[in-house]
């Protein structure tokens, strides 16, 4: 039985308030999105005729100081693409962090369908990898040796639970892969979160590297897509990558226009999301529990873990997620209910059996992180009784 993933099929859930953080996939467009949506003017983006999207990747280049952009279906495509055009011989090799999701997530398509080696380098707690690793293992010079030429690092850091890598960290790293002759590709699912916390122009976070994807579809609300950004010529190429991979699009106008709104509206209210993670954050800290505990100081972005200490009664992340999605008699005795009395379901996801992750969103209302913080502080002292 998986452990990522639980299905909720009963009917009574209406009689819930249901606040699901598994993933800030699940954000949904407002309703003026939509508005935006329906009203988009549209036409065929694979012959370069859709306003919207010629639109979106216009003003998309522009914010991230870069050339040029191209609207893909989503991030994964995105940093295939992003591998195929910089690693142009076949069996060369691209270097990236152990715990990324281009290594962790994607199917293993970089050597699958690019047909590129992939190097894995441990990653630091903080998201961030050895630069001298990078400067020791590049390889090319012999012929029995893949050609390594493309870096990949990932900006917020998912699995290192939102983590944002440090700008100087970034533009060390930038210098030595120029001295080696690579490339360097940020996989920035989640970038505009990273210059919220930094509180620095996204222009800036990009700044240092070659190529970028981002997602729109992520904390951004919008239903589809994702945008791939770098020179001119990189994008040129990657537009006709995304024609091979079946990624052409035709009347997508409508999708580009939720981006359009997603950068003008959602990105400036993002800064919410991470207010609401820290919030629970300082909850569970307050608790002084001798099984769960996260780390506040190093609370980024919108991505929160809550850990599970060694301890005796062998309880895991996963106990702690199957009992969120209980709603027991005393609860609503003990006021872990909204204003209707009616109970809360948390829904979450887990890492691993030591680690919870809730990822906070655009729908996640303040109201809402009340009553997740009254239903976790519950189940977290039912669980040190």
């Amino acid at each position: 039985m998986s452990i990522y993933r639980r299905v909720f099929d009963d009917a009574s859930l209406k009689n819930y308030r249901i606040v699901d953080l598994r993933s800030d996939t699940l954000s949904v467009p407002t309703d003026e999105m939509r508005k935006a949506m329906f009203e988009s003017e549209i036409g065929d983006d694979v012959y370069g005729e859709d306003p919207t999207v010629n639109k979106l990747e216009v003003k998309v280049a522009e914010l991230l100081g870069k050339e040029a952009a191209v609207f893909v279906p989503s991030g994964t495509m995105g940093n295939l693409l992003a591998i195929m055009v910089h690693c142009d011989k076949r069996g060369s090799e691209v270097m990236c962090g152990s715990l990324s999701h281009v290594f962790c997530y994607e199917q293993g398509s970089a050597s699958s369908l690019a047909g590129v080696f992939v190097h894995k380098l441990e990653n630091n707690e903080d998201g961030t990898f050895s630069i001298e690793a990078v400067k020791k293992l590049a390889r090319g010079s012999d012929i029995h040796e893949p050609v390594t030429q493309l870096v990949v690092v990932e900006n917020t850091h998912n699995m290192a639970g939102g983590k944002v890598l440090p700008l100087n960290w970034i533009e060390e790293l930038s210098k030595v892969c120029k001295d080696k002759n690579l490339k360097l590709h940020m996989d920035g699912a989640r970038v505009f979160s990273a210059a919220e916390y930094l509180k620095v122009p996204v222009s800036r976070v990009v700044r240092d590297v070659d190529s970028i994807s981002f997602c729109l579809s992520k904390n951004l609300c919008c239903p589809v897509g994702s945008l791939l950004v770098g020179k001119k010529e990189f994008v040129e190429q990657a537009r006709r990558f995304r024609k091979a991979l079946g990624g052409g699009m035709r009347q997508v106008g409508f999708l580009a226009a939720a981006g359009m709104f997603a950068l003008d509206n959602i990105v400036p209210k993002l800064k919410f999301d991470h207010e609401h993670a820290k919030q629970l954050a300082a909850a569970v800290d307050e608790l002084k529990s001798k099984i769960f505990y996260v780390d506040v100081k190093n609370l980024h972005s919108n991505i929160l873990m809550i850990k599970v200490a060694d301890n005796d009664k062998n309880i895991t992340a996963l106990d702690l997620s199957n009992r969120l999605v209980e709603v027991k008699d005393e609860e609503i005795e003990n006021g872990i209910c909204d204003e209707q009395k009616k109970g809360i379901i948390v829904k979450s996801s887990c890492k691993n059996l030591q680690t919870l992750r809730v990822v906070f969103y655009h729908q996640i209302t303040d109201e809402m992180t009340n009553l997740l913080v009254k239903k976790v502080s519950y189940v977290i002292k039912e669980f040190e009784k």
